[in-house]
């Protein structure tokens, strides 16, 4: 996979507008940007984290409860912390800050709870082409995917429920990039489509279900077609 931006960035769903913006923007670091307007109801609150993407994905009518994705924990590297701290925020995410280089990671993390490491492992090397800095660990640009061994692991991730959902990369030519995930082995669940001028974008999922974004988006790579 070819990387427009050296870095991945992360969403989670809330109904919880409120609480979970001053967590985000206080505790947690990040820096408001904008808000997108995603469908009548749901607005994505984006803020940089580290020189990701944070998107608060807020949703006026009920959520509903399904177990939670996989994806299990943002870990975010800062100059001002000398150990790792542990925070939570109001609907249960987690979000580890850690020093620089704590477990590889000197920007974000992605920490991934998965029934079978080596499946995924396969997925991570072969379908997204990511390289694998030690066992388990893949690196995307500046930031990493960490996985573990999660016997609680969905095996059939669900996109929709509060909490962490997805990933997003952001490449050159979507097209030509969820052809070749789906070609080795991702599941195809949303084929290419094209929103207004601002990006092109897919989604994929993992062996357990966990959803990618893939994201051709104007701002970064200029012209969609």
């Amino acid at each position: 996979m070819e990387l427009a931006k050296p870095r991945i960035d992360i969403g989670l769903a809330t109904n919880r507008l409120e609480p979970m913006l001053a967590f985000w923007q206080g505790a947690g670091g990040a820096t408001f940007d904008h808000i997108l307007p995603v469908r009548r109801g749901q607005d994505q609150h984006r803020h940089d984290i580290a020189g990701s993407v944070l998107k608060v994905n807020h949703h006026e009518a009920p959520l509903p409860v399904t177990p939670p994705s996989g994806y299990l924990e943002l870990v975010v590297a800062r100059e001002d912390v000398t150990e790792p701290t542990p925070l939570t925020d109001p609907d249960g995410n987690r979000l580890l800050l850690v020093p620089p280089g704590h477990e590889g990671v000197t920007q974000i993390g992605v920490r991934l709870g998965v029934r079978d490491v080596d499946t995924h492992r396969r997925f991570y090397a072969g379908a997204l082409g990511l390289p694998e800095e030690r066992t388990g660990v893949f690196r995307a640009g500046e930031s990493v995917i960490l996985l573990e061994h999660d016997p609680a692991a969905p095996a059939d991730a669900s996109m929709q429920g509060t909490g962490w959902r997805y990933i997003t990369f952001q490449v050159f030519k979507v097209d030509a990039e969820h052809a070749a995930v789906v070609a080795a082995g991702g599941q195809e669940a949303l084929a290419p489509v094209t929103l207004g001028t601002t990006a092109r974008i897919s989604l994929v999922r993992d062996p357990d279900g966990n959803f990618i974004e893939l994201s051709q988006r104007a701002s970064i790579v200029g012209a969609l077609d």
